[in-house]
């Protein structure tokens, strides 16, 4: 079988990843030239135009598009092949997730992974955002939005909030009749909750769905991330909605308590994501089990 220059495939890579020939060249460490000159060896080997250049602007042909999918795939398993071989059996997996995940829920719970598979050798990626879906940032993702093509999403959870409080105010209200025990302190409302985005969206919405209303005196302080409401709670400022894996085994124990009333659906679903071609990765496999274990242990009963 012949195969094509292994360095002019790598060049286009770098080329078709950042969309420069300059910027690919800067992260290969050589010239434009020796760049342009292996993509012109690769497009004469396969008979085909990997770009069209119109000016200044470039973009992948159809042949490139398709070839570049096919071989971004490759590389990378030449690349973990390699570093199996260099390091031994322990590879290293980049998950990329939203970085409140990984500090409330999944950090606490890492030395329970490398307990039970020593072999992974688990690297975090937080994002703030949806992350890039590609090689270069992460091998495997946990996301609410996974791409519709080429990837292989596994649900790992429906989002659902309930009413938390620190155990100062618990001990106020813990005799008195619910909800109406609520309406005596501050509602710490997050707008980003529901997909509307409106103020006080989040405790109108639960409200609904336990059939009673809202209370017009009841007073509300607004935050745009759950962190923010979950500290503010925590410091008894008020009763906050939260998701119950946000919260870490130390505060369910030591510093916040769950209100014994209804959950608000946010219409969230988390999914461990990962490559097609990848699924026969033995460690994204395993990854994959563990973490749906460690969701099903956190549901609440």
């Amino acid at each position: 079988m012949k195969l094509p220059p292994l360095r002019a495939v790598h060049c286009f890579e770098a080329v078709a990843r950042h969309n420069s020939f300059s910027q690919a060249a800067e992260v290969l460490n050589v010239t434009q030239s020796a760049v342009s000159h292996q993509v012109k060896l690769l497009e004469d080997y396969l008979g085909k135009p990997l770009f069209i250049r119109q000016g200044r602007l470039l973009s992948l042909s159809d042949e490139g598009k398709h070839y570049y999918d096919t071989v971004s795939n490759a590389l990378q398993d030449i690349a973990h092949a390699s570093n199996v071989i260099k390091e031994g059996k322990k590879s290293q997996l980049r998950l990329a997730m939203y970085s409140t995940l990984a500090v409330k829920w999944l950090i606490p719970r890492l030395d329970k992974l490398r307990q039970e598979y020593p072999e992974i050798d688990l690297s975090l990626t937080m994002v703030a955002d949806e992350p890039d879906f590609n090689d270069q940032t992460a091998d495997c993702f946990i996301t609410c939005k996974p791409p519709k093509a080429k990837y292989t999403s596994e649900l790992l959870y429906n989002e659902r909030l309930y009413p938390v409080c620190s155990k100062q105010v618990w001990d106020k209200i813990k005799d008195q009749a619910m909800p109406d025990a609520l309406w005596d302190f501050p509602l710490l409302s997050v707008k980003s909750v529901l997909p509307a985005g409106k103020e006080g969206d989040d405790w109108r919405t639960w409200c609904q769905l336990g059939q009673f209303p809202l209370p017009n005196h009841a007073q509300m302080h607004y935050f745009s991330h759950l962190l923010l409401s979950a500290e503010a709670a925590r410091y008894n400022q008020g009763i906050a909605l939260l998701n119950h894996y946000f919260m870490t085994e130390e505060e369910n124990q030591h510093e916040l308590v769950r209100i014994p009333l209804h959950d608000l659906p946010t219409g969230d679903n988390f999914y461990f994501t990962y490559k097609e071609s990848c699924a026969d990765q033995p460690n994204i496999r395993k990854l994959g089990a563990w973490l749906r274990r460690q969701c099903d242990e956190m549901e609440p009963h």
